[in-house]
């Protein structure tokens, strides 16, 4: 939230915060919250290979509802790259097929909540501004979380603490103003998909930083994934053409 208000100097542009839709503002930075809060919770109770199965499910639901909701109908060879593109997610994740922990609600939730989240964010690119829907979402979910957060508020240990903290919102602000730009360019069913390119990054950041060297399964999962959202991009080419 500073970052973006310091960022786009919101005191000497107020037309930032000028909006004629503070309803589905407030309820698309409530989504954002959301999805933070239950994925946080869910963690702590799953593997993170059963979150993230979970989480990428979420360009189904967008797909599904970027027709009645957007007028943004995916065609079977969309529908297709995205099913393959979820095969691939669980190659690499290989979630457990023993009994479901009662805590899945709360990845369920964080997915749901995603899947509005990035709806709204394509009604509202249209007609709003991308710097104001990144300004709103942070302060609403600043103000919401506020007296919880100051309330179990503990000091980071030292200055290496601090600048990780600092980058993850620096970071996480940035990715979301991208996500706002993305979706005023292209459709939802579009960009849903490219949410599998998470696993290259986990694989690649994963054996640069903490020296995990990926298997086999993780390798030709990533691949179906890749080859997804390759098709997807030329296949809106060809649409295009």
């Amino acid at each position: 939230m500073v970052l973006a208000l310091v960022l786009f100097q919101v005191w000497r542009s107020p037309q930032y915060l000028r909006t004629d839709r503070w309803g589905l503002q407030i309820v698309r930075a409530f989504c954002l919250l959301g999805t933070t809060i239950f994925n946080f919770l869910a963690v702590r109770y799953l593997q993170l290979a059963e979150t993230m199965s979970i989480m990428f499910a979420a360009p189904f639901v967008i797909t599904a509802l970027a027709g009645p909701f957007l007028g943004e109908w995916a065609g079977i060879r969309r529908w297709a790259a995205i099913v393959v593109g979820f095969i691939g997610v669980l190659v690499v994740t290989r979630p457990g097929l023993g009994g479901l922990h009662w805590a899945v609600v709360y990845s369920l939730a964080a997915m749901t909540f995603y899947a509005v989240y990035a709806l709204l964010t394509r009604k509202l690119a249209a007609t709003e501004s991308s710097a104001g829907m990144l300004i709103i979402s942070g302060v609403v979910a600043a103000v919401a979380m506020a007296p919880v957060g100051i309330s179990v508020w503990q000091e980071p240990n030292g200055l290496w603490e601090w600048t990780l903290l600092i980058a993850t919102g620096a970071l996480g602000g940035g990715g979301h103003f991208l996500f706002i730009l993305a979706h005023r360019m292209a459709p939802a069913p579009v960009l849903a998909p490219l949410i599998y390119i998470q696993i290259v990054w986990m694989i690649v950041l994963g054996y640069l930083i903490f020296d995990d060297v990926p298997i086999v399964t993780t390798l030709l999962g990533a691949s179906i994934v890749v080859a997804s959202g390759l098709y997807i991009l030329y296949r809106e080419q060809v649409k295009a053409a």
